[in-house]
């Protein structure tokens, strides 16, 4: 189970750049919920919530990828370390993060996202501080 694990996160993870809703929500599980700790991010619970919002999430950061830097693994647990790129709000835009999985029969059952919301808000010009 260890290296299928970190193989549905990685899958995941790379599903985004065919920008298909369908196809990324195809890796979450049913009750699958998404969880962000970062101030601007929001969470939902539920395949079907999440993949009602991807579309607006993508249509967000055009160009939209994920450099996977680091992948830990323990068990069902993935902890994957990344770079992501985009063209956000008509400037690029460069973050660094850590999502956390569980995976279970498969498929994402959670997934915790840890990300720079000052950084990120800084790089598209909406804050100096």
């Amino acid at each position: 189970m260890s290296s299928s694990s970190a193989a549905t996160a990685l899958a995941y993870l790379a599903s985004f750049g065919g920008r298909d809703p369908a196809t990324i929500a195809a890796h979450v599980s049913e009750d699958f919920v998404n969880e962000h700790v970062s101030a601007l991010g929001t969470g939902c619970a539920g395949r079907d919530e999440y993949e009602r919002r991807l579309p607006d999430f993508l249509e967000s950061f055009p160009d939209l990828a994920y450099h996977v830097e680091q992948v830990i693994e323990d068990g069902s647990a993935v902890a994957v370390a990344y770079r992501l790129t985009a063209a956000g709000d008509e400037r690029p835009v460069e973050m660094r993060g850590v999502m956390v999985f569980e995976v279970v029969d498969g498929l994402i059952r959670r997934r915790t996202d840890y990300w720079d919301s000052l950084g990120y808000l800084r790089q598209i010009g909406a804050t100096e501080a």
